[in-house]
């Protein structure tokens, strides 16, 4: 069974809105990407509850 979903954040460096591809199997996540517009690294922290709802915060890489 596949967990992937497409979400939108916004870039807390352009303010672009970037299209990510999470993974819904892992309910904690931590990582750094790349924006697609700006190419500034961005800290993501990704929670999956048990209800399957998604929460994404977003912020600089230095924060």
């Amino acid at each position: 069974m596949q967990y992937l979903q497409e979400m939108a954040i916004q870039c807390p460096y352009c303010g672009e809105v970037i299209e990510l591809l999470i993974d819904g199997s892992v309910p904690q996540q931590s990582y750094i990407e790349d924006c697609q517009v700006c190419c500034c690294p961005i800290h993501l922290d990704i929670t999956i509850t048990d209800d399957r709802q998604t929460c994404i915060v977003v912020r600089h890489e230095n924060e």
